[in-house]
């Protein structure tokens, strides 16, 4: 595996390849970050990843400065796996070497509801550093795991408006065998916080079975799956049941009618943000 810290290090690199598949990271890699790999693996030739900790997706209160950085771990495992032919790992002045005035905005309806609404700005910074990746690269294919869900169907939705020559892959969640959805941020929980993580997933599997049973009051499924982890000392931003196709929220009959549903959580747990999703 090559590492290269440079655009130009990198576009040399890549220079007549015309399959290439990207799986984009802030690093600190887990399990789930090697899945996406494994599947890039299988969708093109030769696979790219990067490393970098995006400032522009941070909020002024959020976690940048503390955001784990294990650049040499990460190489470690990567060249283990043997997936990767080329690591992408630039500092903040290469990717941003001027102000980066010019940005990419997603819709309100989409990119300002449920992570939008509690994290302003955030999927401007995606969508900006995807945007300026996907030009580093020029991927045929790039893998996205389906637990950031919103992020997912945003940048999927910039390639198709944009014309980009990128299919947008997604990968199921990866999870513990608790239900945990592996995560760069699990590190923060404490062992007795790590313990009681796996509620949220329980919590979905609720309103899923709920739904599949036949109730169609989503707004009362919503209302209870909240109560359950404020209980047991959760700090609840939203747990919201939405359509699969646009994250709007469904009507009642459209609920008993069959649409395909998207249950989607985000919550404190102590000083940890978790967030977790599951279709319907």
């Amino acid at each position: 595996m090559k590492v290269v810290h440079t655009i130009q290090e990198l576009r040399d690199q890549l220079r007549g390849q015309l399959r290439i598949a990207f799986v984009p990271t802030m690093g600190n890699l887990h399990d789930a970050h090697l899945a996406l790999m494994a599947m890039a693996h299988q969708h093109g030739d030769p696979v790219v990843a990067s490393i970098f900790v995006n400032r522009l997706q941070f909020g002024p209160n959020e976690d940048f400065d503390k955001y784990p950085r294990t650049l040499q771990e990460d190489i470690d495992k990567l060249q283990r796996q043997n997936k990767v032919y080329v690591l992408f790992a630039p500092n903040e002045s290469e990717m941003y070497p001027e102000p980066q005035e010019f940005r990419v905005s997603p819709p309100h309806d989409l990119g300002d509801i449920l992570e939008g609404e509690f994290r302003p700005g955030f999927f401007v910074g995606v969508t900006t550093v995807v945007l300026k990746l996907f030009s580093c690269v020029q991927p045929r294919v790039a893998v996205f795991g389906k637990k950031d869900y919103q992020q997912l169907m945003i940048v999927r939705n910039m390639c198709r408006q944009f014309a980009l020559p990128t299919e947008i892959i997604p990968h199921e969640t990866v999870r513990d065998t608790d239900g945990l959805a592996l995560s760069s941020r699990n590190r923060y929980l404490s062992e007795v916080e790590r313990r009681e993580a796996p509620r949220l997933y329980r919590v979905l599997n609720e309103v899923r079975a709920r739904l599949r049973a036949g109730e169609t009051d989503a707004a009362k499924l919503e209302h209870d799956a909240q109560r359950e982890l404020a209980a047991a000392g959760w700090k609840v931003d939203y747990v919201s049941v939405r359509r699969q196709r646009d994250l709007r929220v469904p009507a009642r009959e459209e609920v008993a009618g069959g649409e395909p549903l998207v249950v989607l959580a985000a919550a404190k747990l102590g000083a940890t943000r978790l967030i977790d999703n599951l279709e319907i």
